[in-house]
């Protein structure tokens, strides 16, 4: 199973929101990283057949993506912006998407308690969709998502918003359902990348700058990774000088963690590159900064 792209581009009248993307997809968890604007949303909607693509070929599971039907009954989507009729319980919306995917009872009533308990919400049945939480309204999310049990699962900024702990419970129920399966995580949030996926695509204003493993992303920043303390009062120069990865004021000082080319004098070399870094620096080198 995987999800093969081939030259794919994506106009917008005058705006080219995707040009000349080839990517293939295996099973398991994969990240798309990029800016906002990068591309990502455009790249999901095509898939989820939500949007249609200017020129190029896509197949999931070798099925072409113009083949809409089949298409949708393979995969689940997650958009951002995801929301039911306030008024509705949560019972209610999950048995009315069940019904529009034509799901028969009784395996609709037993596949929405299965699905409602594995997102943490079998004690919230008669709730209304209004007077659930942020993290509780990403749960359910997820759960519709699920409910016709695809094959491929495309989730767009799933964490944003949600406190730690409901990060780490959604970022849980990912990977277990990644099992035999394709979830394509989408995020500007890199440490939910690095911490569930092994292999990674990042976009960048419409073009897809890499594509491999996550081991591979984190080289790039290899060797390039300081960290180096400042007064504070030269904590602008530093800022100039150098691509900041974080900051950390004490008192009368700053520890900064930068990315350099050369190694700058009296600094400490980070031994261990993150994620993080490996794709700040390929966007620098994208843009062609070499400080």
């Amino acid at each position: 199973m995987e999800i093969t792209i081939n030259h794919l581009t994506k106009n917008y009248r005058k705006k080219t929101a995707l040009q000349d993307v080839s990517l293939t997809i295996p099973a398991g968890m994969y990240g798309l990283l990029g800016r906002n604007g990068a591309g990502k949303t455009s790249l999901m909607r095509i898939l989820a057949t939500l949007s249609t693509q200017t020129s190029g070929d896509i197949s999931i599971s070798n099925v072409p993506i113009k083949n809409t039907k089949k298409i949708r009954e393979l995969v689940g989507y997650l958009p951002q912006d995801f929301s039911m009729y306030p008024g509705m319980t949560v019972y209610e919306a999950m048995n009315y998407l069940g019904l529009l995917s034509e799901i028969r009872n009784p395996e609709r009533k037993q596949r929405i308690s299965e699905l409602l308990e594995k997102v943490n919400l079998q004690d919230n049945w008669n709730t209304k969709i209004k007077a659930l939480s942020g993290g509780m309204k990403r749960r359910l999310g997820i759960a519709q998502a699920l409910l016709h049990n695809p094959q491929v699962l495309i989730v767009d900024e799933p964490t944003a918003g949600l406190d730690p702990e409901e990060r780490i419970r959604f970022r849980n129920l990912l990977c277990e359902f990644a099992e035999n399966r394709i979830v394509l995580l989408s995020t500007h949030i890199v440490e939910d990348i690095e911490s569930t996926c092994q292999n990674v695509a990042v976009l960048n204003k419409g073009k897809l700058i890499f594509q491999g493993s996550t081991e591979n992303l984190i080289r790039q920043a290899d060797g390039k990774v300081y960290s180096i303390e400042v007064p504070k009062m030269l904590g602008e120069r530093v800022k100039e000088k150098y691509t900041i990865l974080s900051l950390q004021t004490g008192v009368s000082i700053l520890q900064c963690r930068i990315l350099s080319e050369i190694a700058p004098e009296e600094v400490h070399l980070v031994e261990n590159a993150t994620l993080e870094d490996g794709y700040m620096q390929l966007l620098r080198m994208q843009e062609g900064v070499l400080k």
